[in-house]
């Protein structure tokens, strides 16, 4: 797979007629896509928690009073146990993708750690769980066109309210996901 098929640091634009509970009108970030599989985090399904209560679950006090009541998302149906935090800027935690020069995912405890103590990644989005193809999964998706892909776009990422990325992911291609149908034509 060369860096021009591949689909990392691309968003995944769920196409309206695709029904999988776990996908419907979503938009995943691609952190890793090889001949191996891909790897993604659902960036708008915001869940009924909150950072706080993750991070009082971990022991971790926060220091900064707008920490706690960020949101935290469902990243995808896969380990939602497990936290990945997507974010920009050029840190040195334990464990971290760097997937371009701007935005890594971490996935360690210190990440957390700096941003109850306000010295975290300022763009960041936080979620539990994530979205994994097998080898060649993904690549029959596109093909039976459940979903639209783009390049990334950080402002969407971290600034966009969660409810209108969806759209706005696809707005990127100019595409009005209200003019297409949720059911596939034959001819």
């Amino acid at each position: 797979m060369t860096d021009a098929t591949s689909l990392t640091n691309h968003f995944l634009i769920a196409m309206p007629g695709l029904q999988d509970p776990n996908f419907a009108r979503t938009v995943t970030y691609v952190c890793e896509h090889s001949e191996e599989g891909a790897m993604g985090i659902v960036i708008n399904r915001p869940m009924e928690i909150q950072l706080g209560e993750v991070l009082a679950q971990l022991e971790i006090e926060p220091e900064v009073s707008n920490v706690s009541n960020a949101p935290v998302y469902l990243g995808g149906p896969v380990q939602t146990d497990r936290g990945f935090v997507i974010h920009d800027g050029n840190f040195n935690f334990d464990s971290t993708l760097r997937v371009t020069d701007q935005i890594q995912v971490t996935t360690s405890r210190d990440v957390l750690e700096a941003i109850a103590k306000g010295q975290g990644p300022a763009n960041r989005l936080i979620a539990l769980g994530y979205a994994g193809w097998g080898s060649g999964q993904l690549e029959q998706e596109m093909i039976a066109n459940a979903w639209l892909s783009g390049p990334a776009n950080g402002q969407i990422l971290f600034s966009t309210p969660s409810g209108q990325r969806w759209q706005s992911a696809a707005q990127l291609l100019g595409v009005d996901l209200n003019l297409l149908s949720g059911q596939a034509g034959h001819a």
